[in-house]
C-alpha cells in the first residue's frame, strides 16, 4: 500500500467520524444526557465506530482466512483499510477528547489511543502485522455493548430489562473478546518472538502489557457497577426488612 493510500484512508475516516458526531447532535437527544451534550455524541461515535469495525475485522478473516495463518506478512487490502480508518477514529477521537474535557479526566483514554495509534501506525506504513491488528479490532466486537451500556445509563435506562441483557451480553462478551485475545495476542508475540524485530516487539509488548491491565481495571469496574451493586442492594434490603 503507498503512503498516499493510507493517509487518504485515515484521513477520510477522521472526517466521516467527525460528520458522524455532527450528524448525532442533530438527532433528538434524552433529557437527562443534556447536562453533558459532549460525552453523547461522543459515546455514540464511538459507538458506530465499535459497530463498524466489530463486523469489519470478522469479515477480514472470513473473507481472506489465510491471514489467520500468518498474521505477519498476509493480509488483503480489505483489511489494511480496516486498519487504517481505525486510526483515523483514534486520532478523530484523541482531538476530540483534547479539545472538549480536560487531560486529568481523559488520560487514560488518551494514553491508550497513543498506544493503538503508534501500533497500529507501524502496521499500516510496514505492510507487516496487519492480521495481528485484526485480530486486536475483534475487541470493538466487546466494545458494541460497552459503549451501548453507557448510552443507556446516560438515558438513564439503567433499570431497564434491555440494560441488564445488555450487561450480560456485554460481561461474555468482555471475557471472550477482550481478555481472552488479549491474552491470546500476548500469547502469540511470545512463541514468535524470533519472527518479530526488537523495536517491533518491545512497542507490542508494551503495549499489550498497558491494555491487559486497562482491561482488568475495567472489568472490575463493570462488575462492582452492574453485578456486585445489585447484590449489595438486595442485602440492604433484606437488613431493613429485618429491621422492621
Amino acid at each position: 500500500m503507498e503512503l498516499n493510500s493510507v493517509i487518504l484512508t485515515t484521513g477520510s475516516s477522521v472526517g466521516f467520524f467527525k460528520l458522524v458526531n455532527y450528524g448525532v447532535g442533530k438527532l433528538p437527544i434524552p433529557e437527562t444526557a443534556q447536562r453533558n451534550v459532549w460525552k453523547w455524541k461522543n459515546i455514540s461515535t464511538s459507538f458506530v465506530h465499535s459497530l463498524l469495525t466489530g463486523v469489519w475485522s470478522v469479515l477480514c478473516f472470513y473473507i481472506h482466512p489465510q491471514m489467520a495463518e500468518d498474521l505477519i506478512e498476509t493480509y488483503s487490502v480489505f483489511s489494511h483499510a480496516l486498519v487504517s480508518v481505525s486510526i483515523g477514529y483514534f486520532i478523530y477521537d484523541f482531538s476530540d477528547m483534547v479539545i472538549n474535557q480536560k487531560i486529568s479526566h481523559s488520560w487514560e483514554l488518551l494514553f491508550h489511543h497513543v498506544v493503538v495509534i503508534t501500533c497500529f501506525g507501524i502496521s499500516v506504513l510496514t505492510c507487516r502485522y496487519v492480521g495481528f491488528a485484526v485480530v486486536a479490532l475483534l475487541v470493538e466486537i466487546n466494545s458494541i455493548f460497552l459503549h451501548l451500556r453507557q448510552v443507556l445509563c446516560m438515558a438513564s435506562l439503567a433499570k431497564s430489562t434491555f440494560y441488564r441483557v445488555n450487561s450480560m451480553i456485554n460481561l461474555g462478551t468482555y471475557v471472550v473478546f477482550r481478555i481472552n485475545t488479549l491474552a491470546w495476542m500476548t500469547r502469540w508475540l511470545v512463541l514468535n518472538r524470533d519472527l518479530v524485530p526488537l523495536i517491533s516487539y518491545t512497542i507490542g509488548s508494551v503495549g499489550l502489557a498497558i491494555m491487559t491491565v486497562m482491561n482488568i481495571v475495567l472489568f472490575y469496574r463493570l462488575m462492582r457497577s452492574d453485578f456486585m451493586k445489585s447484590s449489595r442492594e438486595k442485602e440492604a434490603r433484606k437488613d431493613k426488612e429485618k429491621e422492621m
